[in-house]
């Protein structure tokens, strides 16, 4: 999911063919070659706020980390909604923690909804087998049948996690910040309902003791801050309620904002999260979801219960 798959023409051939240059030159690794053409093209088109971020990208590879701040701080500028996600690249120069915005997750979301499934097919994806799994044995720990009246998919996707689970719940429903994505799911016909929103939003809609159980598979890995998301999840679960769900971790403290500019939560920092949260852990496994150039992110499947 690079950030160049967001980039939009400029409505200038000269600076377009500028900017295809420079990616090129950048996939080449000629990074500063790259900063120059794209110097030259915010020069004739300075309005333009995706020349301004592809500006950042190319003197941070080359070592600008100056240069980059101030081209990632002028698309910013341009971008007021960042949809290009210049407050994350921020962040990263800076090694802090910044949330993502709505509009970045939507528009990366969107543009790549038809190429997802076989995206994640390629990084040999398989969060939906191991929250399936996570959850059988849950229920078989409780000695109570893997089955679920209502169920919420959060952060839904095409619906990945979704089909896998579908016949153990009676009614699902599923909520997905892209709309793209969302219709995506919506193919599978599996879904009692589905809505493009964001889910900690969402789910601050619905009626308290709602549902038995909450799943979201590879979504929390785009929140900074997990409080919000549990704290209402455990709102919404009723009494034996379960919420399962996967997420990168990494060996530190804390948040850590990583290369990718997806979030990995430290082992102790969700521990933390669910008991402030009121959330019982019945399930929290050193388990990889998915694969980044062959290895395997090191990640957690967690189920927890709202007890009472």
């Amino acid at each position: 999911m690079a950030s160049g798959r967001l980039i939009l023409s400029s409505g200038d051939p000269t600076v377009d063919r500028r900017i295809d240059w420079a990616r090129a030159l950048m996939e080449e690794g000629s990074a500063a070659d790259a900063a120059a053409l794209l110097t030259e093209a915010v020069a004739r088109a300075g309005h333009y706020a995706p020349g301004w971020f592809l500006l950042g990208e190319a003197r941070e590879a080359a070592g600008d980390t100056a240069g980059a701040r101030a081209a990632f701080e002028e698309a910013l500028a341009l971008d007021a909604a960042d949809t290009l996600g210049a407050t994350l690249r921020l962040a990263r120069l800076e090694g802090e923690v910044a949330g993502m915005s709505a509009a970045y997750v939507r528009a990366l979301f969107d543009q790549y909804a038809d190429r997802f499934d076989a995206a994640l097919a390629r990084l040999d994806y398989r969060g939906p087998e191991v929250i399936e799994e996570a959850l059988a044995r849950a229920c078989e720990g409780l000695a109570r049948p893997f089955a679920f009246a209502r169920g919420l998919d959060l952060g839904c996707g095409t619906g990945l996690v979704g089909v896998r689970l579908v016949d153990r719940i009676g009614t699902m429903e599923g909520v997905d910040l892209s709309p793209n994505m969302v219709a995506q799911a919506r193919r599978r016909k599996i879904y009692d309902a589905l809505v493009a929103g964001e889910m900690v939003a969402w789910l601050r809609e619905r009626p308290a003791r709602e549902v038995d159980l909450l799943f979201a598979g590879d979504a929390f890995c785009y929140l900074d801050d997990l409080a919000p998301i549990l704290a209402e999840s455990r709102r919404v679960l009723e009494p034996g309620g379960l919420l399962a769900f996967t997420t990168e971790t990494h060996d530190g403290e804390g948040v850590l904002l990583r290369d990718t500019l997806r979030f990995a939560h430290a082992q102790d920092y969700v521990r933390a999260m669910l008991a402030a949260a009121g959330l019982a852990l019945l399930a929290f496994t050193d388990e990889w979801a998915r694969k980044e150039r062959d290895q395997p992110v090191p990640g957690l499947v967690v189920v927890a219960m709202r007890e009472r």
